[in-house]
């Protein structure tokens, strides 16, 4: 008759032996706490990757200019600069991955934080469900028939119910609370798993980085020794063209000088061998064939110096035979130092045709030769160019003609 009446005493010390209302209460503030934390600092990792995204791409652009400027003749400054630039963009990168490792790294104090709460709170609930597990068993299974039983009136029997049906909803909630809770270990052990994981892989990318970072600073470097080598060498390379250029033309000028003498000494009448004149622009069949390496007029070397080509380059297998692009006397077979082994055509009216950069060749000084006659061999291998024939075309006084004007189009 006396169970009702120590039933709720019971459910009251069951709630008394919990974290109790300020336990509960400080949790909840700390959770609460917590997410706009986790959230400003998971927003700012999001942040952070996408600037790490851009930088790699600008990045990514920066090599594939140089991949083209290496490909091409151009100023080594713009190189450098290049270099510089990727330079700074990989050091951005380091910043922004160390940037994210601390946020992981809080991130992880923080999950850690939550998760021995959430384990703290969760074996706290589990004894209460032990405990209460111990009760319900020592009570035996017609504890509820009986405490319904010894009701001594209808409203006695209702109030029995009701605190039967409050216990049962309680018991209910606790166990819910235990699976939300282990859930939450669970998920909170993962995520922090997961974080690890990450701060691994920005570790693993930051050494990387690291090591590229010097490799770039290694390279720049070692471009500028090589610009500043390039740059005495070129320079000294500019005044050997300079000075063989200067022979080239007073040579030119003394051969136009002795053919007028030798011209105004011909009978009148008598007509030149294999005369060059405008008609024949565009006409000219080419010397070899090959690609044009370099072309007439300014050419930019990779130091950034500039200089001036009087001819053109062709392209070709050493040994390839070159032919003469039209008729005319042999007017010289030397080597003339930078120009290599060079053969010089006259074609009447002051017109010259100069193949240089042979290997050999197979024409006296002289010697008449016909159009299309082979008159040497491609060589120029240890050039700086490879294989390939310097080809030029003079008019009266030396003058420098594009060759590409006078020989035929190609399709």
């Amino acid at each position: 008759m006396c169970e009702p009446a120590r039933a709720p005493a019971t459910v009251t010390r069951h709630r008394g032996r919990g974290r109790g209302p300020r336990g509960f209460a400080l949790v909840l503030l700390i959770l609460f706490a917590a997410g706009p934390l986790r959230l400003a600092a998971q927003q700012g990792l999001d942040e952070s990757r996408r600037r790490l995204e851009e930088v790699r791409r600008e990045r990514e652009r920066l090599e594939q200019e140089r991949t083209r400027l290496q490909g091409q003749v151009h100023d080594l400054n713009a190189e450098l600069d290049n270099l510089e630039r990727q330079r700074q963009s990989t050091n951005r990168i380091v910043n922004e991955i160390e940037s994210q490792i601390g946020g992981l790294n809080g991130h992880v104090d923080r999950a850690s934080t939550d998760l021995a709460l959430a384990q703290d709170n969760l074996a706290e609930k589990r004894a209460v469900v032990a405990r209460r597990l111990a009760e319900i068993y020592k009570r035996g299974d017609l504890y509820t028939f009986e405490v319904l039983v010894a009701a001594q009136s209808f409203g006695d029997l209702l109030s029995r119910y009701k605190y039967l049906f409050l216990q049962s909803r309680q018991d209910r909630t606790l166990v819910e609370d235990v699976e939300k809770l282990a859930r939450r270990v669970d998920r909170r052990r993962r995520e922090i798993l997961d974080t690890r994981a990450q701060l691994d892989s920005r570790r693993t990318e930051r050494e990387a980085e690291l090591v590229r970072y010097g490799q770039l600073v290694e390279e720049g470097a070692r471009r500028l020794r090589e610009t500043r080598r390039t740059a005495r060498t070129t320079e000294q390379r500019l005044d050997v063209l300079e000075r063989d250029e200067a022979r080239l033309n007073t040579l030119l000028v003394e051969l136009e000088r002795a053919r007028r003498t030798t011209e105004a000494r011909r009978p009148a009448g008598a007509p030149e061998a294999g005369t060059l004149t405008t008609s024949d622009i565009g006409k000219l069949d080419w010397p070899v064939e090959g690609p044009i390496m370099t072309r007439f007029g300014r050419e930019q070397l990779s130091s950034g110096a500039v200089i001036r080509n009087n001819g053109i380059r062709i392209g070709a297998a050493v040994g390839t035979p070159v032919k003469a692009v039209e008729g005319g006397t042999v007017e010289r077979v030397m080597s003339f130092s930078t120009y290599g082994l060079m053969v010089i055509v006259a074609h009447g009216n002051g017109y010259r045709s100069i193949y240089s950069n042979l290997e050999e060749a197979r024409v006296a000084l002289n010697a008449t030769v016909t159009k299309g006659q082979i008159i040497g061999s491609v060589g120029g291998e240890n050039s700086d160019n490879g294989p390939h024939l310097y080809f030029e075309i003079r008019g009266e006084q030396g003058i420098a003609l594009d060759p590409t004007d006078w020989l035929k189009r190609r399709r």
